[in-house]
């Protein structure tokens, strides 16, 4: 028999992989191409010049309907302004009474769902209304979340508990129904849980114990969905961010007047970031745009992730 390896001796230029290679791809040339499956018509790139919204097309979110939890103010309203500005219907769920902005304003069929994420019931009670309302789901954002900024050795049992109760349970069964809809369906769509950059190191000043714990919990979640989601061609991928202003980074401020500089000193951007720093990359993650994207983190932290600029 004769072996593959000497057939695959010969290197494949990048221009080849990637279409920007003006020849024919040749097996002759090229024997390692014959075990490659044909390019997917999406992955072909169109070079004309009438042709060159193909990545604004696959940005688009026209169409699908979105669910965002913890979507009535801060991280979560930011992610449901910018999936409207794309297209998407909206469903928002949150505890509070009322959204910070009318929804009317948004340009697309948006409704309010008053929902604690933490309930089992009223979760279900809640999806299953979205499904008759909205006809699909086609994405879902956990945006929902609590932070305690508490040292380790004044945690209380019912401290922890409730961070685990909204962080990771109201994340995974949220996830949980959305993938199920999603599978019925039989139409693939995509998970964004948002984690923190609390999961991937401490934070100057801030005792987050079990908040990054619970964190943490949101990002081996995900690279267990993404496998286990694939073969519905569902992706789960999640958002870290770092210090955004939201009312979350307020109170801890409040607490912790120090922590104000902190925030705009520690990012080597010179900033804290902005909810609506977070969108676009959101955005990406629910689109076609990111079909072969599932499995990642993105850290939006304006480079604290990397380490701090040194005084």
């Amino acid at each position: 028999m004769k072996s593959r390896r000497k057939e695959t001796g010969i290197p494949i230029p990048w221009s080849v992989f990637h279409g920007t290679q003006t020849t024919p791809r040749s097996p002759k040339a090229y024997p390692a191409l014959r075990y490659l499956p044909p390019r997917s018509p999406s992955t072909k790139i169109k070079k004309q010049a009438g042709e060159n919204r193909w990545i604004a097309e696959r940005m688009s979110l026209m169409g699908k309907t979105t669910v965002i939890t913890g979507g009535a103010r801060g991280i979560g309203l930011a992610l449901a302004e910018a999936a409207a500005e794309a297209g998407s219907n909206l469903a928002i769920l949150d505890v509070l009474d009322k959204p910070q902005r009318d929804l009317s304003e948004l340009g697309v069929k948006a409704e309010y769902y008053r929902t604690d994420v933490t309930k089992m019931d009223m979760l279900e009670e809640t999806f299953g209304r979205i499904s008759r309302e909205f006809g699909r789901i086609d994405n879902c954002v956990t945006a929902a979340g609590i932070v305690a900024d508490k040292p380790f050795f004044e945690h209380k049992w019912d401290d922890c508990e409730r961070l685990l109760k909204v962080n990771v349970l109201g994340t995974f069964f949220c996830a949980q129904l959305a993938a199920k809809a999603i599978r019925e369906q039989g139409t693939g769509g995509s998970l964004v849980l948002i984690a923190s950059i609390a999961s991937h190191m401490a934070i100057p000043l801030q005792r987050l114990t079990m908040y990054g714990a619970t964190k943490g919990a949101v990002r081996v979640l995900m690279t267990q969905l993404a496998v286990e989601l694939a073969p519905w061609n569902i992706r789960v991928n999640t958002i870290s961010p770092g210090f955004i202003r939201t009312d979350m980074t307020e109170l801890c401020a409040v607490q912790q007047p120090e922590l104000y500089s902190v925030f705009s000193s520690a990012p080597p951007l010179g900033r804290i970031g902005e909810p609506s720093d977070i969108a676009g990359a959101v955005n990406y993650l629910l689109s076609d745009a990111a079909s072969y994207t599932t499995g990642a983190d993105i850290s939006i932290t304006g480079g604290l992730i990397g380490g701090r600029i040194a005084n």
